[in-house]
């Protein structure tokens, strides 16, 4: 195998510079995380283009870097579908979501929605859907993370996870929004340069031309069927055959899941606090949409640039025996810029997953702090001064050791963008809905929200585990035969809400509606930068 000659000590210590770099990040961002506007949304001290850079670094994940180059290059045309999807979900955050979300909310989802509704429904419900979904897509970045360092120098898969968990734990804990941000923008920085720098390094061996790259990824194959598949057919992984006869409508739902469900990820929300005003927030929003835009261009690059350099025996096998896809970028580097480059690929994609588990611990122990433990339990009131954050830093050690195990549990078998795409179909199920008809729609009130986020939640983690990827793996016959819940759980999400709505009236959640449509247009009375 092509990793077994490596001395890994370039990677290693790229690693260690990265590590030793957000440590001192955290240092001092952790003498700034006093009081929770500090600690939650970094003072709202955060400019549009550094937002704009941390919200790509969020983003552009292990599933993005490692999960998505692996399924262009053993799936082709239907793999490119993730990039596709990606990219266009950052429509709905800007046209819908942004700036509603940072004039009416303080620090997560659930204060938009508790503005209009009973808040201690509304916020317990918010706070469990954005525990599952941030539990969903973390599991993702620690298998890749577990992978990638296993590969590299040798440590097991579960040492690695656990190490990657307690580096996300310190970041979080210690540094709070601040120190998560920081390391977001670098990463999003490295992220960018070592994805141009791969492609234009895959692009010289197709003598710089985009009709040339195309002809050899025409003539490229995936032998695992019979006969052998151009990769630029689609079908491949969507297709409709003999064994998933179901795959249009899998192509649908995986769609589905991906357009809608970027508005409806707690990471990428809670990233609108940190700015100072919506008119910030939007400019956050354009800055990220094109710099995830050209990134998810360049996954085209290193995804076919791999299938039309790299031989299958060069991609090592998973604990199934199947190739394993998420170090399909890694090992291009490596082919195309010797041992040097594979040490920096490799370590971006560390730092890729330590920025965004890092964001995704974040929102889980903030929605957990503020909804469940000061405006459930405590009905909106903090029992100490600074507790709140507190209860953060404990929240944050149970969700980063649940991801772990969970992490070790699965192995590194599993693709990281599938996961993500699961945790993007749990998101658009049970938090969109809410949040749209919590600003758009006057006749909407608690029951409709309370309806919308449990029906949501539920149906698509049933679906989950009645499907291939939870209960039933192949060659078991899951009792549901999509491999993704969007095209089902979606709708029944917004039908809850509006059955819910229906059902009952709620004069004191319509009467806000005014209230709420100015707020959320205007800014008034919005929350504000602090002092410092």
């Amino acid at each position: 195998m092509i990793l077994a000659a490596f001395q890994f000590t370039p990677a290693l210590g790229m690693f260690l510079a990265f590590v030793a770099l957000t440590l001192v990040i955290t240092y001092f961002s952790a003498r700034k995380a006093t009081g929770s506007a500090a600690y939650f949304a970094a003072g709202r001290s955060i400019k549009g283009w550094q937002n704009g850079l941390a919200v790509a670094g969020d983003y552009m994940s292990a599933a993005s870097f490692l999960g998505i180059s692996g399924i262009i290059c053993l799936k082709g045309y239907d793999g490119f579908m993730y990039s596709v999807g990606f990219l266009v979900a950052y429509l709905t955050v800007l046209f819908l979501v942004a700036e509603p979300l940072r004039n009416v909310g303080k620090y997560t989802m659930a204060d938009l929605l508790a503005f209009r509704m009973s808040p201690r429904p509304v916020r317990a419900l918010a706070s469990l859907s954005t525990l599952t979904v941030s539990t969903f897509y973390m599991i993702a970045q620690m298998v890749g993370a577990g992978g990638i360092i296993e590969q590299l120098i040798g440590v097991p898969f579960a040492p690695a996870v656990i190490g990657v968990g307690v580096l996300m734990l310190v970041y979080v804990v210690f540094g709070g929004m601040l120190a998560t941000t920081w390391v977001q923008i670098i990463k999003a920085i490295l992220l960018m340069g070592g994805a141009f720098a791969l492609s234009i390094m895959v692009l010289s061996k197709h003598d710089y031309s985009l009709s040339t790259f195309f002809e050899h990824v025409s003539a490229a194959t995936y032998s695992g069927t019979k006969p052998a598949v151009n990769l630029l057919n689609p079908g491949l992984a969507y297709g409709a055959t003999a064994k998933n006869p179901y795959g249009a409508l899998d192509f649908i739902s995986l769609a589905l899941g991906l357009v809608l469900g970027t508005a409806g990820l707690p990471h990428i929300l809670v990233r609108f606090y940190t700015v100072p005003d919506a008119k910030t927030a939007r400019h956050s929003v354009v800055w990220a949409t094109a710099i995830i835009g050209v990134f998810y261009v360049l996954t085209t690059f290193f995804g076919f640039g791999a299938a039309t350099l790299l031989k299958m025996s060069d991609i090592p096998l998973d604990a199934k025996g199947l190739p394993n896809g998420n170090m399909v970028a890694p090992i291009l580097a490596h082919v195309l810029g010797g041992e040097l480059f594979f040490a920096f690929i490799s370590a971006v994609a560390f730092a890729t997953i330590l920025a965004v588990v890092a964001g995704l611990t974040m929102s889980a122990s903030t929605s957990f702090a503020h909804d469940f433990y000061s405006n459930v339990i405590h009905h909106g009131k903090e029992p100490k001064p600074g507790q709140e954050v507190r209860v953060a830093r404990i929240t944050a050690f149970f969700v980063g050791a649940a991801s772990i195990a969970l992490a070790i549990k699965l192995g590194s078998s599993v693709n990281a963008a599938m996961l993500v795409g699961l945790a993007f179909s749990v998101a658009a199920s049970a938090n969109l809905p809410v949040i749209l008809f919590s600003v758009y729609w006057k006749r909407f009130n608690t029951m409709g929200a309370c309806a919308g986020l449990s029906v949501g939640l539920l149906s698509s983690i049933v679906l989950i585990l009645l499907s291939k990827n939870g209960l039933y793996p192949p060659p078991a016959v899951p009792p549901f035969p999509l491999a993704n819940p969007g095209i089902v759980s979606i709708p029944l999400g917004f039908l809850a809400a509006i059955v819910g709505t229906l059902c009952t009236r709620e004069p004191s959640a319509e009467a806000k509606f005014i209230e709420l449509t100015v707020r959320a247009a205007t800014g008034l009375g919005a929350e504000k930068a602090s002092a410092h």
